[in-house]
């Protein structure tokens, strides 16, 4: 069993001028959403989970917020595919869990291969959990969607 813990980081700053992307910060309302998942996050995830989130400024604040050892892959950046997401993470081959603290669309995209859904991308919240388990029942494989959290509702 396998589950894969998919976190949008919390809301950011817009673009300013000259600003790179990746240096993008949380606003302060971010930071608050940001704070709210942790706390639930905290009470649901099991010992021994993996934190891997991209490099970029907001997800890696979104990230250290939960208080956990963190580790910062650019296979994660803006860009990257559901193939190298499910490679880094070995979906569905490894046990136990892992939270991946990244950007859209490339969470949503991962999450719609997963589930099956005709749409190749879901829409994913800022700073939304989904929470997705890879089971073997009887003879077939199963992923389970067992969580969608949004931090408006915490």
């Amino acid at each position: 069993m396998m589950d894969l813990i998919l976190w949008r980081h919390a809301e950011a700053e817009d673009l300013q001028g000259g600003q790179e992307d990746l240096q993008r910060p949380l606003t302060p309302r971010g930071e608050r959403q940001a704070a709210r998942m942790a706390a639930w996050l905290d009470r649901q995830l099991p010992d021994g989970l993996r934190v891997l989130a991209s490099p970029a400024r907001r997800t890696e604040q979104t990230a250290r917020v939960l208080g956990r050892k963190v580790r910062l892959r650019a296979e994660l950046l803006p860009g990257s595919s559901p193939d190298e997401l499910l490679e880094l993470v070995q979906w569905p081959r490894a046990r136990g869990a892992v939270l991946v603290v990244g950007h859209q669309p490339l969470l949503g995209q991962t999450a719609a291969r997963l589930l099956g859904l005709q749409d190749a991308d879901c829409a994913i919240r800022k700073g939304a959990v989904w929470w997705l388990r890879h089971r073997q029942r009887q003879e077939a494989a199963q992923t389970l969607l067992l969580a969608v959290q949004s931090p408006e509702f915490l």
